[in-house]
């Protein structure tokens, strides 16, 4: 299971750049690699740990800012379509194989 977080962020001031940073750092300090700009995906070891995770990332939102998160499965995310590039080595090393192992 995996989950996929989108966000825009404002950084007009330097404390919305600021906040951009420290919740972007969070993230990836959080196991969650980047997809692109602004998206996100960690992968999680069932439901319970995705929802542990979501209320952490609740725990460190931005004050402004609009943040969305998917679950999804692995089953889904490997129905995936690159229309354009491929995956990053990041998607490459991490499998849901990998992760049963620990």
């Amino acid at each position: 299971m995996r989950i996929m977080l989108f966000f825009d962020l404002p950084v007009k001031t330097k404390k919305q750049r600021r906040d951009y940073t420290r919740f972007r750092n969070y993230l990836l300090d959080e196991g969650f690699d980047m997809m692109q700009f602004s998206v996100y995906c960690r992968l999680c070891n069932g439901h319970e740990s995705m929802e542990r995770q979501l209320e952490k990332v609740k725990r460190n939102l931005p004050p402004k800012g609009s943040i969305r998160a998917l679950p999804i499965t692995e089953k889904q995310y490997e129905r995936m379509r690159f229309l354009l590039g491929d995956k990053t080595k990041n998607e490459e090393k991490v499998t849901i194989n990998q992760l049963t192992l620990f």
